[in-house]
């Protein structure tokens, strides 16, 4: 299993905000995190990258293994290499405001790499991988706030694959989007999960099961059922499962 989570509590100061949450996600799979808003879906989605390091007074405990190699909430975790395996796309397209070259480039110039030729390789690479390159090769020196909202979203993808990653966490990716752009997103994350395990946190029932493998459903911080997403929407072992997905609550 590429993540292997136990009993996980997440507390924001006093606020209960995750309970007991226990799950594993295969890799080279789309796992979907299904629920209403405020339900605990982006901030599971946070715990695997440790991005709630970043928020004040949240604490976190339980188990969360990475490939069975590390554990993700261990203190003395070099949180950079577990965000280099482990790479994130927000819900907002967030381009840096500089060329799509360099917003592609950018992560691998942190990590040290200076050649010109591998930097070209680099970016054409995660250009081709997030279906982009053939849209912007011929002006990689523009701007990439001047794309669309979807190209924007799609370089976000390419920025973070970049770093060849082996995770790909999208947080709400589409929310914002077209139904187009909507679509060649969902495309594309169906060809990248050849290659990558992917965990997508979306409020498109519709969305999870086009193209997720398993779906987990949580409600009011606490995931009620996790099964393959076929099986979930088909037959859901829970009624408040059935409830929601029927649009009967949310």
């Amino acid at each position: 299993m590429k993540f292997h989570v136990k009993d996980l509590h997440v507390f924001y100061g006093e606020e209960h905000s995750l309970k007991g949450v226990s799950l594993e996600i295969r890799p080279y799979s789309i796992t979907a995190l299904i629920g209403p808003s405020g339900c605990g879906k982006s901030t599971f989605l946070r715990c695997l990258n440790r991005m709630n390091d970043f928020i004040e007074g949240c604490q976190i405990r339980g188990t969360l293994r990475y490939d069975d190699s590390f554990d993700v909430l261990d203190p003395s975790l070099d949180v950079s290499e577990l965000r280099a395996k482990v790479g994130m796309v927000f819900q907002k397209p967030n381009p840096f405001p500089m060329s799509i070259y360099n917003n592609v480039a950018y992560g691998p110039r942190c990590q040290g790499i200076r050649s010109k030729n591998e930097l070209n390789q680099i970016v054409q690479s995660a250009l081709e991988q997030a279906a982009l390159w053939d849209e912007v090769k011929h002006q990689l020196h523009r701007s990439g706030l001047a794309l669309s909202g979807g190209q924007q979203q799609r370089l976000c993808i390419a920025r973070a694959l970049a770093m060849k990653p082996e995770v790909l966490l999208l947080d709400e990716p589409t929310s914002a989007l077209d139904p187009i752009a909507t679509a060649k997103i969902e495309e594309l994350l169906l060809q990248l999960k050849q290659h990558y395990t992917i965990v997508i946190v979306t409020h498109s029932m519709q969305q999870a099961s086009r193209i997720s493998d398993d779906t987990a459903f949580f409600l009011l911080g606490e995931m009620i059922e996790f099964n393959s997403t076929k099986e979930l929407f088909s037959t859901p072992m829970d009624e408040r499962t059935e409830n929601y997905i029927t649009g009967r609550f949310g």
